[in-house]
């Protein structure tokens, strides 16, 4: 039930208290170039318009490769629908290089990260870099969670969008990775004459909650048969070790001041994780991993323990979710974007919770919610029928790409990165893909002729 870059139930991104999300956001990809002779004339006159813009307020300024980094908030209604409901401030940060170059828009889904993106590098371009509504910061003294959805975040950045356009008037392209590439696509969906195209990385499609075949599947065709088999063998022997292994969990909880109030405790919270060890397996790892998989039957309890916690056992403590850390993230999954409801056949007369695998399990009382699969059902049907100049990047052996958007035919494309886990990139692609694919995201970003 991992939050999209780390786990499978919840899926894209922020992460639990001992994983690191998005996995939801795709790495750092590059070293910005040198920057422009005429680079701190032009940056003195972009911040004094910046500062002019009504809504923003330059908080500071960094230096990054070479380029000013400025962090800004511009102030937002907490309801699109009814700006008397009050406002709050959200942070997002502006990479500036050169107003006459192409601008990325560039969601991570979750808190705010400034990662130089893959095309930014791509195009030596521009990026604006935004935190998610009520994630850190990003929201109001008061809060109201039923206002954390896809259509008002699509409705925030088209806000940062508007107040930027009248600066930045080349060509615009939206980007994220995991939760960041759905952040994007619902963005486009909403508004999509904000945005030139998309290019989203890893991005999971939920279209149909009750449909959980496409995860189904993948775990039974990924990697070879005997790595699968090792992998859930060394799963089922954690359970059926469900003694010795708590005692080791709860040893490890207590090392880093883990507590498990919100899942019920560590019994139940210890099962949870395990549940999410082949899933978190695939995404952060590769099958190159296979030959360390431990014979379940013969290892010692230690061995089963360490090397699980150092591959994909994640601990889900009150101290990682919550509304301070991946709480927002599960609060949408639960509410909009869905989960990925696997049946565990292997594991079923050994599981002594068989109803916990689902986002509720990890909120607060104050943040559970019900599920309306309306908006995830409307966005699959606009991105396959309408949607334009879209491009999808998924990873061959990532288990968040195994449901995946599949684009229309106006000028949109879709690859999928050979052996490639939840880190897929252009640069992972084929060399004759990858060269396409770059080709095109150059293409989209020319000026218009």
């Amino acid at each position: 039930m991992r939050t999209i870059a780390t786990t499978a139930l919840v899926f894209a991104g922020v992460i639990s208290a001992a994983t690191a999300v998005p996995a939801t956001a795709a790495p750092d990809t590059g070293t910005a170039s040198a920057p422009a002779s005429s680079s701190s004339v032009q940056s003195t006159d972009i911040r004094e318009q910046l500062e002019a813009t009504p809504g923003l307020t330059v908080t500071s300024v960094a230096d990054k490769g070479g380029y000013p980094l400025y962090s800004l908030t511009i102030t937002q209604p907490v309801d699109h629908t009814d700006p008397a409901r009050g406002t709050f401030e959200q942070r997002f940060t502006l990479w500036h290089k050169d107003a006459t170059r192409p601008m990325v828009h560039y969601t991570g889904g979750y808190g705010l990260s400034s990662g130089t993106r893959e095309i930014t590098n791509i195009l030596d371009a521009n990026q604006v870099s935004v935190e998610h509504r009520y994630f850190n910061v990003s929201r109001p003294a008061a809060y109201d969670w039923d206002d954390v959805t896809v259509w008002q975040e699509a409705s925030d950045e088209h806000a940062i969008v508007e107040a930027l356009k009248p600066i930045y008037r080349a060509k615009w392209l939206g980007t994220g990775a995991s939760k960041g590439g759905m952040t994007q696509t619902y963005h486009e969906r909403y508004y999509p004459q904000d945005l030139d195209a998309v290019v989203a990385y890893v991005a999971p499609n939920d279209a149909n909650n009750r449909d959980d075949s496409g995860y189904e599947n993948f775990f039974a065709t990924v990697g070879t048969p005997e790595c699968r088999a090792r992998l859930n063998a060394v799963q089922r022997e954690m359970l059926v070790r469900r003694e010795a292994m708590l005692a080791r969990f709860e040893a490890t909880a207590r090392e880093e001041g883990y507590t498990f109030e919100y899942l019920g405790g560590a019994d139940r919270a210890f099962e949870f994780s395990v549940l999410d060890q082949v899933w978190n397996f695939w995404q952060s790892g590769s099958y190159t991993n296979c030959p360390t998989i431990p014979d379940a039957k013969t290892a010692g309890d230690d061995e089963l323990y360490a090397w699980s916690l150092a591959n994909g056992l994640s601990v889900y403590s009150d101290q990682g979710q919550g509304a301070e850390g991946s709480g927002p993230y599960y609060r949408q999954a639960a509410s909009q974007l869905g989960w990925a409801d696997l049946k565990f056949k292997h594991l079923k007369d050994v599981r002594d919770y068989p109803d916990i695998y689902q986002p509720n399990s990890v909120l607060p009382s104050d943040m559970e919610t019900s599920y309306d699969g309306r908006t995830m059902r409307d966005v699959d049907s606009w991105v396959r029928t309408r949607g334009e100049r879209m491009m999808f990047v998924y990873g061959q052996n990532d288990p968040w790409s195994a449901e995946r958007f599949k684009p229309s035919k106006h000028d949109s494309h879709l690859y999928v990165a050979p052996n490639s886990n939840h880190g897929a990139l252009i640069s992972k692609l084929t060399p004759e893909e990858r060269d396409e694919a770059t080709a095109t995201v150059k293409r989209w970003a020319a000026p218009s002729a």
